[in-house]
């Protein structure tokens, strides 16, 4: 493994969160026009979307400094993630993205034409196919893990260290609330 090169975050000027923001104002219009309808989640799930379309759009700026979108990050970070040799089925691949294995296809292809991975066969099942880090993918994969981890660092900057570990064991229950209490699909 190679050592890790820390970025310096930088210090950002604490301005002091408003009292208010986009999102009180969609509850007050809808306690306006519909008083009996109950929008309360928007304040955890608007919230949450608006802050995710904010940090979407941070990151897809630093992947496209180095000519990779969120999906081939995805891949490529997985096979990092997975120790030398890195190589991972599609079966694996999928599970650890979230997606079908059809998903995971054309994402490998497109990795495999820029020359980030390359399949390769099993010895002892030749129906199983790998995808595997080339020494290109290692050196990108390495490179932009660094860019990207450092920006997660900046967007947070703004928080404490206990806010960032309360939300993250409240962002883990949210999942977990979703999961369990999804309708079933059909």
């Amino acid at each position: 493994m190679r050592p890790s090169r820390i970025q310096e975050v930088r210090p950002v000027t604490q301005r002091p969160v408003p009292d208010r923001d986009a999102v009180d104002d969609i509850v007050d219009q809808w306690a306006h026009q519909w008083p009996d309808l109950d929008v309360s989640p928007l304040k955890v799930l608007g919230r949450l979307h608006r802050s995710y379309l904010r940090y979407q759009t941070s990151l897809a700026a630093v992947f496209e400094e180095h000519g990779i979108n969120m999906a081939s990050f995805d891949v490529l970070a997985a096979l990092r993630r997975s120790g030398p040799p890195y190589r991972m089925t599609s079966g694996q691949l999928a599970e650890s993205a979230l997606v079908t294995t059809g998903g995971v296809t054309l994402r490998v292809d497109r990795l495999e034409k820029a020359g980030l991975v390359q399949r390769e066969r099993d010895a002892e099942d030749r129906r199983i196919v790998h995808a595997q880090l080339t020494d290109e993918g290692l050196r990108v994969i390495e490179k932009v893990a660094e860019a990207h981890f450092a920006n997660e660092s900046q967007i947070l900057s703004g928080m404490s260290q206990d806010d960032q570990a309360a939300l993250a064991e409240l962002l883990r229950k949210l999942e977990h609330s979703i999961v369990e209490n999804q309708a079933p699909t059909a």
